[in-house]
């Protein structure tokens, strides 16, 4: 009878999933979560390490126009097209700049962006002062600080003249983290 008994008895209900399938589970969303926040925090991370290695040289001479069309001793705005531009620059890919003939193959080519916070500078011929309308800052016609708040005076471009064309070295604005 005691055979009987266990025959007749049924079979245990299979209880909920274990606790360990679910811990697993639970597990593994976790990890997912956690390498998905690693990875949008790396990408920018690399980028920013990794960017000044992977980039073009980023300068390289650039024709600015004819020495005829800057007569001497005067200050003239200019631009030239930026020699690492992308098809989506649009007008941005033109880079303004005050060009000042001192006399004869002598130039000087500025940034037209005030050093205080990269305000465009004005330059008015009256008093042969270049002003930026944002705080006040003046500068020489030599690009000098006069007054204001900005630190130092215009950032100048390296130039050269070949025949008979001025060039500026162009693509990255000049800037105190580079040897102009």
């Amino acid at each position: 009878m005691a055979m009987c008994d266990e025959r007749a008895r049924p079979a245990a209900p299979e209880g909920p999933p274990s606790s360990a399938s679910r811990r697993g589970f639970l597990l593994k969303l976790a990890l997912l979560i956690q390498a998905t926040a690693a990875a949008v925090i790396a990408v920018p991370v690399l980028g920013y390490v990794l960017g000044p290695f992977l980039r073009r040289a980023g300068q390289a001479w650039v024709r600015l126009d004819e020495v005829e069309r800057f007569p001497e001793g005067t200050t003239r705005l200019a631009s030239y097209s930026n020699p690492f531009h992308s098809a989506w620059d649009g007008e941005t890919a033109e880079i303004p700049c005050w060009v000042r003939r001192i006399q004869g193959a002598e130039f000087q080519v500025f940034s037209i962006h005030c050093t205080h916070l990269g305000c465009p500078v004005r330059w008015f011929e009256e008093s042969a002062l270049f002003m930026c309308p944002c705080h006040g800052g003046v500068f020489y016609e030599d690009g000098s600080r006069a007054a204001g708040p900005p630190p130092r005076g215009l950032y100048e471009y390296r130039t050269k003249v070949k025949n008979g064309e001025l060039w500026v070295l162009g693509g990255r604005l000049p800037t105190l983290q580079q040897d102009v």
